[in-house]
């Protein structure tokens, strides 16, 4: 806007073309320090709404005013953007994250160092007092891990100080949670400290996000018990096999049998490409960074995928030995293994890769696209030649279609894109002349021999390419005119549709081959758009044609109403439907009281 100062404009760059998809989001101070990280279920509404002046709180102008950069991370689900905020928190401690929450301190869990250690949820941290998981930004994670470690493992819950000494000298006694079993009374010796212990210890693997050894440890003891009959304690083992499995499948951002791994992915353009890198660890992504390389000397994927690997593993010091690519290269390092693979847990990180490098890409088109909005076009009308083979890029295309119906009032349209945009001064319309009934064959090929006989006659400009709006038939008779009757040389496309009218194949060539376009591409969209045009063109003709013929007829037995008339009548009403709805005085306005008398007594 008007009066933006660069940085301004540099961030309502980057938030404009932010995506509209699950992911975090982290902003960085003019030293290059995160100091906020949030979530978004979608990150565009999210992050735009704190750069709305009228909606900022004091705390947020605050945070704002420092703001130099924005970055972000996009994920499958809201829940993993949860955790990964958690994740991201804990690895920069943001102080905006803290001063953003009204002062508060994001909650942790603790795990005592007592004789008889507890577990619960904190604010204060006291690293004397024992072991602290978190910060948590989202409690309802927080509480389902302290629910989780409650219906697991029968730990104490009381506050009291119990000590060797005080469990040998009897200074306690059952409290009510032992006597609803949720408690074991170690205090009373009922439960033995070492088997206390080892409850804590695997609580505490479940607080890091370690769940895998302990499902197969409690299937292991499931099984045996089930071998020895003893199906009731199995019974108990299994609903915390199933809980813990529940959590687990509800809680990770990817599976936690995947630790310690970086994974890459590549996307590339003639002069670009775009490296996504990502670093996983306990089941959680630890690191989310996409850059980009300039190529200079026509570099190969896998040339610039290495290299990606190599800066990317040295700045961020990793020492993973399990590298994840999308497409083998040679091995270059004895420090790691590099996999490429083909399913499961892999697999859907490799494709989280994917999905980060291309939202990527995407954002920096359309940043590019903003600043130079022909740029895009030029991009798109260049994969447009790229995928039929032009000789020249296609600056100027004309589209055809028929409208008819049942053979009656049959017009046809032809719109013209110059530049990849509309050139509505050059469309033309057609009334079909020498076709009787249904022949949308004949009608095309005497609206292509009308249109470009008379550009040769009139010496004008012929197109880069010819559009059918339809399937190898109507691309045949345009072939026909254009190169067996008026021996001219222009390449002709066609828009093929399926069995459910929708738009699914570009064809080309003679004989006509299928084009592969991808249908969420740029250029399947800019095809579709120049068909919804003719589409809307034609129709709108023909409509108008239609609607002339009916008010013609209606008025055509009225005596004393002449082409005069009729002409006015048509001009200002438009249809025979607002002439029998129009007043008197509406009527007579235009053609005069008697006339309109006689009007309002015949259509009635």
């Amino acid at each position: 806007m008007k009066g933006d100062t660069p940085l301004q404009e540099y961030l309502r760059g980057i938030v404009l073309n932010l995506p509209e998809c699950p992911g975090c989001y982290q902003y960085l101070d003019e030293t290059g320090t995160v100091i906020y990280v949030g979530k978004a279920k979608n990150l565009k509404r999210r992050v735009s709404s704190y750069f709305n002046k009228e909606q900022q709180t004091l705390k947020t102008s605050i945070l704002v005013s420092k703001i130099r950069d924005i970055k972000y991370i996009v994920v499958n689900t809201e829940e993993d953007a949860l955790l990964l905020e958690n994740n991201l928190i804990k690895q920069w401690s943001p102080r905006y994250n803290i001063l953003l929450k009204d002062g508060k301190t994001y909650p942790s869990i603790v795990v005592t160092n007592e004789y008889l250690p507890r577990i619960f949820m904190t604010r204060k941290i006291d690293r004397r007092a024992g072991i602290y998981f978190g910060p948590y930004s989202h409690v309802p994670t927080l509480y389902g891990l302290l629910d989780l470690i409650k219906n697991l493992f029968p730990l104490r819950r009381c506050r009291d100080v119990i000590t060797a000494e005080s469990i040998r000298l009897g200074k306690h006694k059952e409290c009510l949670e032992y006597h609803i079993k949720n408690c074991k009374a170690p205090c009373v010796g009922r439960q033995l400290r070492e088997e206390y212990i080892k409850d804590i210890e695997d609580a505490k693997e479940i607080l890091k996000g370690n769940t895998a050894a302990l499902e197969r440890d409690i299937m292991a003891q499931m099984q045996a018990l089930a071998e020895e009959m003893r199906f009731e304690e199995a019974e108990v083992l299994k609903r915390k096999y199933l809980m813990l499995e529940n959590y687990r499948s509800k809680s990770e951002v990817v599976s936690n049998a995947c630790h310690n791994i970086d994974v890459f992915n590549i996307e590339d353009s003639e002069k670009v490409a775009y490296i996504n890198y990502l670093h996983v660890a306990n089941g959680c992504i630890t690191q989310a960074f996409t850059f980009e390389y300039a190529k200079r000397l026509n570099e190969t994927k896998e040339e610039l995928l290495v290299a990606g690997i190599v800066e990317m593993r040295k700045r961020y010091g990793s020492e993973s030995k399990e590298v994840i690519i999308p497409f083998s290269v040679e091995q270059f390092s004895q420090n790691f293994n590099l996999i490429v693979p083909q399913k499961g847990d892999k697999k859907k990180l490799l494709e989280l890769s994917r999905l980060n490098v291309l939202q990527y890409k995407k954002d920096r088109l359309a940043q590019a696209d903003k600043l130079n909005p022909e740029q895009k076009a030029v991009r798109i009308l260049k994969e447009l030649q790229d995928a039929l083979g032009l000789p020249t890029l296609p600056m100027h295309i004309e589209c055809f279609d028929n409208s008819n119906i049942f053979g009656t009032d049959a017009v046809s349209g032809c719109v013209v894109f110059k530049k990849g945009k509309k050139s509505k001064e050059d469309y033309r319309k057609y009334n079909i002349k020498s076709v009787v009934g249904a022949d949308d064959y004949a009608s095309m090929k005497e609206v292509v021999r009308r249109r470009y006989s008379r550009l040769l006659e009139e010496n004008g400009a012929m197109p880069d390419l010819i559009i059918a709006d339809g399937g190898k038939g109507q691309m045949e008779v345009m072939r026909e005119v254009i190169e067996d009757e008026l021996h001219l040389q222009i390449p002709i496309a066609g828009l093929a549709k399926d069995d459910k009218h929708r738009t699914n194949e570009l064809l080309y060539g003679f004989p006509q081959q299928t084009v592969g376009v991808k249908m969420d591409s740029e250029l399947f969209h800019f095809l579709t758009r120049i068909q919804d045009e003719v589409h809307r063109f034609a129709i709108s003709f023909h409509r108008e044609k239609r609607s002339k013929r009916q008010i013609s007829s209606e008025l055509d037995h009225i005596k004393g109403i002449g082409e005069k008339s009729k002409e006015a009548l048509l001009k200002q009403f438009k249809s025979a439907k607002r002439i029998k709805e129009a007043s008197l005085e509406e009527l007579s306005g235009i053609i005069g009281e008697a006339k309109a008398r006689l009007i309002k007594e015949s259509l009635v």
